[in-house]
């Protein structure tokens, strides 16, 4: 079965929280002003079972969901994720099983999570300037943490590897080219992401936003890049090669070219509410289906009706007004 919202896109992609708990406090996610030794986070019995994420993702699937992505928070923070990704990894039509972590705890845990069925991972990697990095972290974890887990996950043999990096003015703006130098070829996929509104916490304004064309300006005058064909229809990235084949980057520009009319992705949060958009203000409760007896046939009817309703197109219509609205925090959502 296929669904399609009121623009024609499908269902593809589900984005899975699995903790609403993160190990870092980067500023422009969880700043630790508002998610400090006071902040309630979710208890264990609000938090969805493997089981019932396995249960849903399954008909999700049966509803045309060919990617699960894991995201937290901090997904490995959650103890034992190598089983879910067991159970998810079994599923009928499940085409492709990634994660995106922070990557300070991937070393521990990079040979169980390929053993349990994980194909490939991205991680989150905004400096390779110590300084630079801890102070985005505010945690105190160095880069040598981060290209550790990076590492551990090539010895394992999880691939492709991407690594993600936010890009504010002013913060690591300057480090981008150290980046770019870093992972060219390494054949590690080095994506760069525009600072985004997500969520109502992290003190977003537009001229904190370095702009895509910024950025390949920037590395171009060190590195010259050329455009490159999108791998498929709604890929979040727009890539860029290296003229000399040296490799490609990446660069994800919601603010300054937004993707909206090829989104096929929705997102659950750690408790079973799932969001149409990566902007919502509200979700829908799935978690009460979940626990109150309703069979698969009537969750994914919900399902069937909540996204062939749906009409986001938020990056599109944004505005200094629409930006400054309450939203759905990217830690409690993911990416």
């Amino acid at each position: 079965m296929e669904l399609l919202d009121t623009l024609q896109r499908p269902l593809r992609d589900l984005r899975i929280s699995v903790t609403d708990r993160c190990n870092f406090r980067c500023t422009y996610c969880m700043p630790r002003e508002v998610f400090g030794p006071g902040y309630q986070f979710l208890n264990r019995t609000e938090i969805l079972s493997y089981e019932e994420i396995t249960r849903l993702a399954r008909i999700f699937v049966s509803l045309g969901v060919e990617k699960l992505r894991i995201t937290g928070g901090e997904p490995l923070v959650r103890k034992d994720l190598h089983q879910l990704l067991a159970q998810l990894r079994a599923i009928p039509g499940m085409r492709d099983l990634t994660l995106t972590t922070n990557g300070s705890l991937l070393r521990a845990q990079a040979q169980k999570l390929k053993d349990a069925g994980l194909q490939r991972i991205t991680v989150s990697l905004d400096s390779l300037d110590d300084a630079v990095f801890q102070s985005l972290n505010d945690s105190g974890v160095p880069v040598a943490t981060v290209l550790d887990g990076i590492k551990a996950a090539q010895e394992v043999g999880l691939a492709p590897i991407k690594v993600n990096a936010v890009v504010k003015r002013g913060v690591n703006d300057h480090t981008v080219v150290d980046l770019a130098r870093h992972f060219r070829g390494t054949g590690i996929i080095l994506r760069f992401i525009e600072f985004m509104d997500v969520g109502a916490t992290n003190g977003w304004k537009l001229d904190s936003v370095v702009t895509a064309k910024e950025i390949v300006e920037t590395i171009s005058r060190e590195i010259p890049l050329e455009p490159a064909e999108a791998n498929y229809r709604g890929e979040v990235a727009k890539r860029w090669r290296y003229t000399d084949g040296s490799g490609e980057i990446g660069i994800i520009a919601s603010i300054s070219q937004p993707f909206c009319g090829d989104c096929t992705r929705a997102r659950l949060s750690p408790e079973g509410e799932l969001y149409t958009c990566l902007f919502s203000n509200r979700g829908h409760d799935f978690r009460a289906l979940l626990r109150g007896g309703a069979s698969d046939e009537e969750i994914a009817a919900f399902a069937a009706s909540v996204w062939q309703v749906r009409a986001d197109r938020y990056s599109e219509l944004r505005t200094s007004e629409t930006a400054a609205l309450p939203k759905v925090e990217m830690s409690h959502i993911g990416g």
